[in-house]
């Protein structure tokens, strides 16, 4: 019975190793399978070759093109005026902004004023003996003279007999004593040189003024510059008078501007030109943020495309028979985000959009508007 057994297990084992060793030589000799090819869908473009006008994006605050920083030129309190010195107060042209107390100064001048009428009144009696021809003249200064206006000018010497005559008793020298104190008692009193809205107010009604003293600044709100600086390559093509888009920084109110001037000269530290645009909105304000665009130039036969389609060594991706390939191009312009290619053939097929690790020979599938519907109704 045991021999019985023990053949019945030897004839199972045979036959389990036969079995087994059929099934190695089956898995060695069976192909492996082949890994399906992947086929990245990509945006296609066809190349139309025109004219690319080259924008300049800059940014700049805005400043009052008229602008007057008001400083003190004599000393004494600051008197209330009609308005009160605050800022953000409108004046018109000619309105005074600020008027010191002069009634000390004034006194001196009315006095020199007296010793100059003085003067020609004492030589009026030798006129009249010596001169009688030019009496009348000198007669009717005397009698146009008024000691609460400006001084007249004197009358016109016509001989060197008057010249020597006047000039010598001192008249002239006291002349032009009195003008120039009539010229610095003007300064006790400030006008609007313009109409426009006071921006700074550093003194108030009552305070001390001293000789020299920052006062405020006053501007006129309607006209206001730009100020922009743009590489040194496109000095000699932007023009003054020349239209300029402006745009806030949130892109949501536009205006229109003009160049104004551009500098002749290019800062030697950031090789950039500086370039002023005049605008005018009612809207604006001074210290504002706005962006501008310049129309440099145009470049004829030209594409635009993403910055990121371009590569290192200057080159871009083409489709040819649903096959990635490269071909050079040469890059004319770049802005923030696009760049301006020439020697691009009409007619070829570029990428729209970057493909994450593409490579010369891969395959690809152009995407259409049918294969996007059919994916969507699956």
């Amino acid at each position: 019975m045991r021999k019985i057994i023990l053949a019945i297990i030897g004839v199972l084992l045979i036959i389990a190793s036969f079995l087994f060793a059929k099934k190695l030589i089956a898995d060695k000799n069976k192909p492996k399978p082949v890994a399906a090819k992947v086929i990245k869908t990509v945006f296609i473009d066809t190349v139309q070759n025109s004219t690319i006008p080259i924008v300049i994006p800059a940014q700049g605050n805005l400043t009052a093109k008229q602008r007057v920083e008001l400083y003190a030129e004599v000393q004494g309190v600051f008197r209330p005026g009609s308005k009160l010195f605050k800022a953000g107060q409108t004046y018109r042209q000619g309105q005074t902004l600020i008027r010191v107390d002069a009634s000390e100064y004034y006194a001196s001048v009315q006095s020199a004023k007296s010793n100059l009428y003085n003067s020609i009144a004492a030589i009026m009696p030798d006129l009249r003996l010596d001169f009688s021809d030019i009496f009348q003249k000198w007669q009717s200064y005397l009698n146009g003279f008024d000691l609460n206006k400006t001084t007249p000018k004197l009358p016109e010497m016509t001989s060197d007999k008057e010249n020597y005559f006047i000039t010598g008793r001192g008249i002239v020298t006291n002349y032009y004593n009195v003008k120039n104190l009539e010229q610095r008692l003007a300064k006790y009193s400030i006008t609007a040189p313009f109409s426009g809205i006071l921006t700074e107010a550093l003194v108030t009604e009552g305070s001390l003024i001293r000789n020299g003293q920052k006062l405020g600044e006053f501007i006129n709100p309607s006209v206001y510059e730009m100020e922009v600086a743009i590489s040194k390559s496109f000095a000699n093509i932007l023009k003054v008078g020349e239209s300029v888009s402006l745009t806030n920084l949130d892109k949501t109110e536009s205006y229109t501007g003009t160049v104004s001037r551009v500098n002749g000269s290019i800062d030697a530290a950031t090789q950039t030109i500086t370039v002023f645009i005049e605008v005018k909105d009612s809207n604006l304000k001074e210290g504002m943020y706005l962006e501008a665009n310049l129309d440099a130039k145009q470049i004829e036969n030209a594409i635009e495309i993403d910055r990121n389609l371009l590569l290192e060594d200057q080159q871009i991706f083409v489709v040819k028979d649903s096959v990635l390939d490269m071909i050079p191009a040469k890059p004319i312009h770049f802005s923030d985000t696009k760049v301006v290619l020439k020697d691009v053939p009409n007619g070829t097929v570029i990428l729209k959009r970057a493909v994450p690790g593409a490579y010369a020979g891969m395959l690809v599938k152009p995407f259409t508007e049918n294969v996007q519907a059919k994916d969507s109704i699956k």
